[in-house]
């Protein structure tokens, strides 16, 4: 491919769109996975497509038509994979078995509360549960030593763990239900190297970063809330896939965890953090914004392939940011950020971007960001792997071979 090519080889999101039967949402979701390279258009918002690359991707879709088609795109966001009754994505954010979740953090709902909801607990609350406050000999070092990365902290903590638990394959609900409340309180402990808390998540977390500060604290309530689940994304499918295995519960959300810390999911939240730091830091942030977009580079914390008109949940959290911070420094520094980032290239922060805000706007590292979208996620992966387990069948998708052939007798 010319490294510098003329006008007729670069096509527009409509024509791209044509080309490959697509729709714009799709589109976005083809480029930030890398199957399609885009350019900057000559107004710097619109984004231009290398014709080589659109019609070499439109032959190979149409080589794979039929049932090899529709099972690579159930895996990449386009047809249903399974049927659940946890989680749906409408254009007004998600909904949590039929309910709101931007609705519910408005109206102050907890983790625990979303939890319950979640793992259709009933009238029975898993989280009255008595909590040792105090960690197993086996974990002590581990689950305190601050040292240690976040994921990795809860990640080498958690099997060990499972050791104590008795009952960890019961399939009543109700025992299933404690041991999930349980696992999402040390969870959210082992995260912040903290001992074991009987208290609300948030409260936990809160503490630990900001102490006696309550609109932080809300903040945290909310952005827990609002990340709990976001039906089958890559972390939620991992879970659900070892959960299908008969897996306990332990290592089910294991696996959600090794999915978030991949720089594509859960990492989104430091390259934001650096993002909005090094725009923080430019002579002009819209020229900063501009020159990146001009080049190619990608804006983590922006645009999202479900929410092609922007992320409801991330405008909850600004709203809040707004109420609580406006006109500050920093929180002035962020509009810039989303006003120039609007203007051009079209696209608007999604939650990731508000996570890494929160951080910015208390003067926190990157850490925190991701500290509350696993904190949260642990919710919504514990309740897909209750469900697939109800449901007592294993996942095990076909794969369509594309390597050498086998040679042919002679």
């Amino acid at each position: 491919m010319s490294t510098d090519p003329t006008h007729a080889d670069l096509l527009s999101a409509r024509e791209t769109c044509r080309i490959l039967g697509i729709s714009q949402a799709t589109l976005y979701a083809y480029v930030s996975r890398g199957l399609l390279e885009s350019r900057p258009g000559p107004d710097h918002r619109s984004r231009l497509y290398p014709r080589h690359d659109v019609e070499r991707l439109a032959q190979r879709k149409q080589a794979g038509r039929g049932a090899a088609r529709g099972a690579a795109q159930s895996l990449d966001r386009g047809l249903p994979v399974l049927e659940t009754q946890i989680s749906l994505i409408r254009p007004d954010g998600p909904y949590y078995r039929g309910r709101s979740a931007i609705t519910a953090a408005h109206d102050g709902a907890t983790l625990e509360d979303i939890a319950r909801l979640l793992w259709d607990c009933g009238e029975h609350d898993p989280f009255a549960v008595e909590l040792d406050p105090h960690w197993p000999a086996t974990v002590s070092a581990i689950a305190s030593d601050a040292r240690l990365p976040p994921l990795e902290r809860a990640m080498s903590a958690i099997p060990l763990l499972a050791l104590e638990v008795r009952h960890s394959f019961n399939s009543a609900p109700r025992v299933r239900h404690e041991i999930a409340a349980t696992l999402l309180r040390h969870n959210a402990a082992l995260l912040v190297a903290q001992p074991p808390f009987a208290g609300p998540v948030h409260r936990l977390l809160a503490n630990s970063w900001k102490p006696g500060d309550e609109g932080f604290a809300e903040l945290v309530r909310a952005a827990l809330v609002v990340c709990a689940d976001h039906e089958l994304n890559v972390s939620a499918f991992a879970a659900r896939v070892v959960a299908s295995t008969g897996a306990h519960l332990h290592g089910t959300v294991c696996s959600g965890l090794a999915a978030l810390s991949g720089p594509r999911h859960g990492g989104a939240t430091a390259r934001t953090h650096a993002l909005i730091a090094d725009a923080r830091e430019a002579a002009s942030i819209r020229e900063f914004i501009a020159t990146r977009w001009q080049r190619g580079d990608d804006l983590p914390g922006f645009g999202h392939a479900l929410y092609p008109h922007g992320d409801p949940r991330a405008t909850e959290i600004l709203s809040r940011l707004r109420e609580l911070y406006a006109g500050t420094p920093t929180m002035q520094s962020l509009e810039a950020i989303i006003a120039a980032t609007e203007e051009i290239s079209g696209q608007r922060p999604n939650i990731d971007f508000m996570l890494a805000a929160i951080c910015h706007v208390h003067g926190l590292p990157a850490t925190p960001a991701l500290v509350m979208f696993a904190a949260g996620r642990l919710a919504g992966w514990l309740a897909h792997a209750l469900e697939q387990q109800a449901l007592g069948r294993l996942i095990r998708p076909r794969a369509s071979y594309t390597g050498v052939p086998p040679a042919t007798p002679g």
